[in-house]
């Protein structure tokens, strides 16, 4: 249960096996439908979630309703609404299952506690951090100015496993393009 993690720990800084223990004992094993809503927009986000096996997604809604992905997590990944989860206010966008999931949570209190007591990992924290400002970087200025096909080669490039994991909507979303372009420039390449 505590493998996948404990590699991603384990890659990121040198860690005692004690201490691996400590912080696993952190970490409460859920497992969750497909479709679960684990983040409701107006709730204030208290957990941060480990990928086992499973994906998650993180969207808003805009004013007719329409979806636009933010960001999506897979195996081996980390994945909260990192903002609500950081100043307490409430999260103003949805984390939801995309397939089964079976997750490892970790409370907020926890989450920190541990931050505090293991510089490995409060470095882990930090490199989160790092990926999430660096992926939001990369993915705004590569889809500023660029067409449907450059984004979408974009996405081949950075994250080959996405159209594989996604549906078209959800991936035309994360896009900021219709599904029907996708589905036109897919046939493209």
């Amino acid at each position: 249960m505590y493998s996948l993690l404990k590699k991603y720990i384990t890659e990121q800084s040198t860690i005692s096996e004690a201490d691996l223990k400590l912080i696993f004992s952190c970490f409460k094993p859920i497992e969750t439908k497909r479709n679960e809503i684990l983040i409701d927009f107006d709730t204030i986000c208290n957990n941060y979630y480990f990928i086992n096996k499973g994906s998650l997604r993180l969207y808003t809604l805009n004013t007719d309703g329409t979806e636009n992905s933010r960001y999506f997590a897979f195996e081996g990944m980390f994945c909260t609404a990192l903002p609500s989860f950081i100043d307490q206010k409430p999260a103003a966008e949805y984390l939801k299952t995309i397939e089964k999931c079976e997750l490892l949570v970790i409370s907020r209190t926890d989450f920190y506690k541990l931050v505090d007591q293991f510089p490995a990992f409060d470095s882990l924290y930090k490199r989160i951090l790092e990926l999430g400002f660096i992926t939001a970087q990369q993915r705004i200025y590569s889809f500023q100015g660029n067409n449907a096909l450059e984004k979408l080669k974009w996405i081949i490039k950075n994250q080959p496993h996405f159209l594989l994991r996604v549906s078209n909507k959800m991936a035309a979303s994360y896009l900021g393009i219709s599904p029907s372009t996708l589905s036109r420039i897919k046939s493209q390449l």
